[in-house]
């Protein structure tokens, strides 16, 4: 069952569903959705010397972003072609009842933004905030404006809440992220033979 309006507001005040800051609910609570607003911090894709990025080698996928912070009142311009990381505003904390999916906004899908490639999935159980990955497939540049609603969260209620939420207990890779984070992929199980020992996720997790 996806979360109505009415839904969303009563999980919202019972406290097991948390969207911070929401600072207009009447604007931003949608008939079936929360709309969520574009962070300040972007992760931008460089060219660089390396042949082809490694998705087991930390070091390769460091060397091939760079940050970038743009004020609240400043653009950020993502030009046709380009891909860049960038982040919510909000911070979310989702039940383990709840399963989350992130979508984009249709004014901005016709302007040819993609909010997320392929990572629309917000598992029960996480915390923090939500990174995006906006891509231009138009021809033209486009202005966007931390601040301005960029996506929606909708919410889908399970039939029982998960017995393993996302979180520490699984060593998620991204529990509690602030800002957009690159690829932490080389932590994957199937990766673990390439690591050194005792390489670990910054915050212990190793999934």
């Amino acid at each position: 069952m996806i979360l109505s309006d009415a839904d969303i507001l009563e999980r919202l005040s019972d406290g097991d569903l948390v969207v911070e800051p929401l600072d207009d609910i009447d604007m931003q609570v949608q008939p079936a959705s929360i709309d969520l607003r574009l962070g300040e911090e972007f992760l931008e894709f460089q060219r660089t010397n390396i042949s082809c990025i490694h998705p087991n080698r930390e070091d390769e996928v460091s060397k091939y972003v760079t940050e970038t912070y743009v004020e609240e009142g400043d653009e950020f311009i993502l030009h046709p072609g380009d891909f860049v990381l960038g982040t919510t505003k909000e911070r979310v904390e989702i039940p383990p009842d709840l399963l989350a999916t992130v979508e984009g906004r249709s004014s901005l899908g016709r302007l040819a933004i993609v909010i997320h490639a392929t990572a629309g999935i917000v598992d029960p159980g996480y915390h923090g905030q939500i990174t995006l990955e906006l891509s231009n497939l138009g021809t033209a540049p486009v202005a966007l404006s931390p601040g301005m609603r960029v996506s929606q969260l909708v919410f889908t209620e399970m039939k029982n809440p998960a017995d393993r939420p996302y979180g520490v207990e699984r060593g998620s890779k991204y529990q509690d992220q602030k800002g957009p984070q690159a690829s932490r992929i080389g932590y994957d199980p199937e990766f673990a033979g390439d690591r050194e020992d005792g390489d670990s996720l910054p915050d212990g997790g190793t999934d």
